[in-house]
């Protein structure tokens, strides 16, 4: 069947399958990954980034393929790891931006805006390396612009096949892959995109590949020297950055070009992305800090990286893994932003209505389900994850990870820590390392970027579950409601108490002690009244001003009071960094509408 044009549909169901198909050569993109540090990391990095690109894709309704192309290269910049996800989220940035408008297009259309795509990335890049991505995508897309071929079928197999011949070719023009015998990683991993978007073309199913290992031996970049005379730097430094008056890329890579290599910035909307190689993540964090709000940062230790990969080589094991990966569960409030940005792996908690049941975040959102609490007396009653779903949680990370340090809702409030253990104990010989966080919402979030920080930075499992503790002692969070119905309605506080706090407009302020339990802490009339009073007795608890503290804003319903107490806490700590969310429906349908936190993480 003649296939005479590419509308929203088509497109978006051609680009979920090739990252569906990409995602499953993971293991094989790390084995061979050599360039331009041998970290084995790109196939995490290509997976991460293209899973967020499917994942925002298949909740798409957009019919014209301007608007996929654009849904797809915002997904692919929020979600973009490593040089490979910044470069692919490059090329389709310049994709969409040629596509703007159009409802559908055809083969000559097509054409072009891959080329659109490839000069976008290229003039992106400090410095362009022949044998890489960049060229593979550049000689695909002359590849297809000079075909003069109408019908998109045997046009994506032209593609495909002229970009299978670039990909070979791609160790004669790079030393290093063809000392190591294999071609560009990240090149590969986007022929991979391109493979499984020709297998939908075709018909063919997917399905039948998953599991598959695609691995050809052990890690090829356990037999290349960790390059210290070449690669200077020591850190992988991702970060991201929203505001509404950000600088262009060109500006950014300027103030940035001593601090490291491998830089590369993307802008777009309002939405800065930077990675860089360099000895001083902290210099590069206060930099983008003065841009706007730094959503995301993470900077990671590449000889840690490399050393994994000679672990695994010793072992004769076919997949190198990061030292230490970590796990939580929904109740964690942690923004989509940084679970993806770090690689987090999240269980969801449960709402049950009736004969159905819906997973937190993953089947209903927090913004969703705080509708509902404004709109409606009868709402999904809680529980905890399974067993089971944590088991298959254990397993997805270690997958990735060496060892596995999961911060789980407080034992004080939920049953999930429990289990979490019977988890752990069907499987003893999975490298878990269990944290009962004794708190929950952004407290228990702020617990599991530390987690992950400190295991970016080398720090072995079993020291990072002690400054865990240690930091625990000296944390928490206050929560406080709107009104009583909602504490009345799980039987928190009895009907008399609701009766008469709602007539007087009082507010309770509730906290969560060190053994991870709710405790009542003071009261205010008004809202006004409260939110001081809150803030006052946050301030009480942690004493001095310290010298790292981080703070999380949480609410039910209520996204004003975000700004509100966060002018607040810059007044009285400075520049600290604040991270806000809705709170999630397992905590939300105790609290009701109008609730809101502040959770805050002392660090001295």
């Amino acid at each position: 069947m003649k296939i005479g044009y590419i509308d929203g549909p088509r497109l978006r169901r051609a680009l979920i399958a090739g990252c569906q198909w990409a995602q499953q050569q993971r293991e094989e993109l790390n084995r061979i990954n050599v360039f331009p540090v041998p970290d084995g990391d790109t196939g995490t990095n290509l997976y991460l980034t293209v899973q967020a690109i499917a994942d925002h894709l298949e909740q798409s309704t957009e019919r014209s393929v301007g608007g996929v192309a654009h849904e797809a290269a915002q997904a692919a910049v929020l979600g973009a790891r490593g040089n490979c996800g910044m470069m692919l989220s490059h090329f389709l940035l310049g994709f969409a931006r040629s596509l703007e408008g159009q409802r559908r297009i055809n083969a000559s259309n097509f054409g072009g805006a891959l080329e659109a795509g490839v000069q976008h990335l290229s003039e992106a890049l400090e410095e362009p390396v022949e044998g890489t991505i960049l060229t593979v995508m550049r000689d695909t897309a002359r590849a297809v612009s000079g075909a003069e071929i109408e019908d998109i079928a045997p046009l994506a197999e032209h593609m495909l096949d002229r970009a299978h011949d670039s990909l070979e070719r791609t160790p004669e023009l790079l030393p290093v892959l063809s000392a190591a015998g294999v071609v560009d990683a990240g090149a590969k991993g986007f022929v991979s995109l391109l493979e499984g978007a020709v297998m939908f073309l075709r018909g063919d199913s997917l399905a039948a590949e998953v599991g598959g290992g695609f691995m050809a031996g052990p890690p090829v970049v356990a037999s290349i020297e960790y390059p210290d005379r070449v690669e200077q730097y020591r850190f992988c430094t991702e970060a991201l950055v929203r505001g509404n008056n950000l600088p262009d890329q060109a500006e950014v890579r300027g103030d940035l070009r001593a601090q490291g290599d491998s830089l590369i910035v993307i802008r777009s909307d309002d939405v800065l992305k930077v990675h860089v190689h360099t000895d001083e993540p902290e210099e590069v964090f206060s930099y983008l800090k003065g841009l706007g709000d730094l959503v995301t940062h993470k900077a990671e230790d590449m000889q840690a990286q490399y050393d994994a990969v000679e672990r695994a080589s010793a072992s004769h094991l076919a997949l190198a893994r990061r030292p230490v990966g970590v796990l939580t569960d929904s109740a964690a409030d942690l923004p989509e932003e940084i679970v993806r940005a770090h690689g987090i792996q999240v269980v969801p908690m449960l709402l049950v209505d009736g004969d159905d049941v819906y997973r937190d975040g993953v089947d209903i959102t927090a913004e969703r389900f705080h509708k509902l609490l404004a709109s409606q007396e009868r709402l999904p009653t809680t529980s905890q994850p399974p067993p089971g779903s944590f088991l298959e949680g254990f397993k997805r990370a270690v997958a990735d990870a060496e060892q596995v340090v999961g911060v789980v809702l407080s034992s004080g409030l939920s049953g999930t820590y429990t289990s979490a253990e019977a988890a752990a104990a069907q499987e003893p010989d999975l490298p878990i390392h269990l944290v009962d966080s004794r708190g929950a919402s952004l407290l228990q979030g702020l617990l599991v970027l530390k987690a992950t920080e400190l295991a970016e930075m080398a720090m072995p499992a079993d020291e990072i579950v002690k400054e865990l503790a240690r930091v625990r002692d000296q944390s928490g969070i206050m929560l406080t409601v709107e009104t009583f119905d909602r504490l009345l309605a799980s039987g928190r506080v009895s009907r008399s108490q609701s009766f008469f706090a709602n007539l007087l407009n009082v507010k309770p302020i509730l906290a969560i002690d060190l053994a991870g339990e709710v405790v009542p802490r003071a009261k205010a009339i008004g809202q006004k009244r409260v939110m001081l009073a809150l803030l006052d007795a946050v301030a009480k608890d942690i004493g001095r001003v310290p010298e790292k503290v981080r703070f999380g804003i949480v609410h039910v319903g209520v996204p004003e009071i975000v700004s509100e107490v966060r002018e607040i806490l810059q007044d009285r700590y400075g520049e600290v960094e604040i991270l806000n969310a809705p709170i999630t429906p397992v905590i939300a349908t105790h609290l009701g509408i109008g609730a809101w936190g502040l959770a805050y993480m002392v660090e001295d």
